[in-house]
């Protein structure tokens, strides 16, 4: 049986990879919250299922779904991607999924991170989050794959990007905000990730882009492309209000070196067109007092560097935007090794994320 391990996995040698480094599969949640997702989720479950099945070409995917939904998510998708049953009280897997570590012999364990739906009752999502705060537990059983209980810091894997070789990169506004961790302070939040995530340098920005629910994640910033080279978010208009929040990332990533030494080499992806929800986008979302109001007029950020790195492929995400077309030019310029995929994903958007949000990369033993 997979057991719950009293030691860290720094004294255990285990590290985070890179998400560039080779999968033995992904893992994703269904859509099915209808406040969070308009038309009882449908249009979401459409752009899931495409991402789905886009990431199948590539690696085995899992996807976890309710009881009620599951043998419809079995008979409309391939048979190549596995279905379980597994509950949740929304579908962001790289936030409520566990985070999977590895040591250099290649066995691969999972950390339990504590999760409260992105500020609990002071700021949060939603209410309840009992589902989601299970999740991370079934998955490394189902895999059986020992655990590390770290379920008193509350930790997102959207808030951090690594790049498998000591360094990590998250924002200020994130981790360090009142609502996470407020009995923790720097100095201790930075000894957690190194106990439990195995890095030696932590690369702080100080915030995440504007209209960000997440308070700040910084998958909507910047990838790792490979060590030693990041993609960032940017714009080149001073009008654009996610103009300062990128031009003080690049200044702070541009002048520092990484774990081992490098200085980091930065590609700019330019971002589309934010997101106004529309009177169409917004009607038919169900309205309950303890979840995240999405009103027409709601502006939701969205850029291109929140992709997914599989096996062999990258899959971006696309907004019908003009940005979209030299988006992927570029993308495909940083991995001239594998195939980049485009996936319109504007419906993922409307509910606060992207493809980087709703996957979980299980790294190959």
């Amino acid at each position: 049986m997979p057991k719950g391990l009293k030691s860290t996995p720094q004294s255990d040698g285990f590290r985070m990879p890179g998400e560039f480094e080779w999968h033995e599969g992904t893992w994703m949640l269904w859509p099915t919250r209808t406040d969070t997702w308009r038309l009882g989720a449908k249009p979401a479950q459409e752009a899931f299922a495409k991402v789905a099945k886009a990431i199948s070409g590539f690696e085995p995917v899992t996807i976890g779904v309710t009881a009620s939904q599951y043998e419809h998510v079995r008979s409309i998708l391939p048979e190549e991607i596995r279905v379980v049953e597994l509950s949740s009280n929304d579908a962001w897997m790289r936030d409520i999924g566990p985070i999977f570590i590895k040591n250099d012999y290649g066995e691969v364990r999972g950390i339990n991170w504590g999760f409260n739906a992105w500020g609990g009752l002071s700021g949060g999502l939603y209410y309840p989050w009992d589902q989601d705060m299970q999740v991370k537990i079934k998955v490394l059983e189902i895999e059986w794959k020992d655990r590390y209980d770290c379920r008193h810091v509350i930790l997102e894997g959207g808030s951090i990007v690594v790049d498998g070789e000591g360094t990590l990169i998250t924002t200020e506004q994130c981790l360090l905000h009142p609502n996470r961790n407020p009995n923790l302070n720097k100095v201790e939040i930075e000894r957690y990730l190194m106990e439990y995530l195995n890095v030696q340098k932590i690369i702080w920005l100080k915030h995440g882009l504007i209209n960000d629910e997440t308070d700040g994640h910084v998958d909507e910033i910047v990838a790792f492309i490979r060590p030693g080279v990041v993609a960032i978010s940017w714009t080149d208009d001073p009008d654009d209000p996610q103009y300062p929040i990128l031009h003080a990332a690049y200044e702070i990533l541009s002048v520092i070196q990484d774990a081992r030494g490098r200085q980091l080499e930065i590609h700019q992806i330019p971002i589309p067109q934010q997101i106004l929800l529309t009177e169409e986008e917004t009607r038919f979302i169900d309205r309950t007092y303890s979840s995240y109001q999405r009103d027409k007029g709601l502006q939701i950020a969205v850029t291109y560097v929140n992709f997914y790195i599989c096996n062999g492929a990258v899959i971006i995400p696309a907004y019908g935007d003009a940005n979209d077309c030299k988006a992927l030019e570029r993308i495909t310029q940083l991995f001239p090794e594998r195939k980049v995929l485009q996936v319109h994903t504007r419906e993922i958007a409307l509910g606060g994320g992207n493809i980087h949000c709703i996957t979980q990369q299980q790294p190959a033993p």
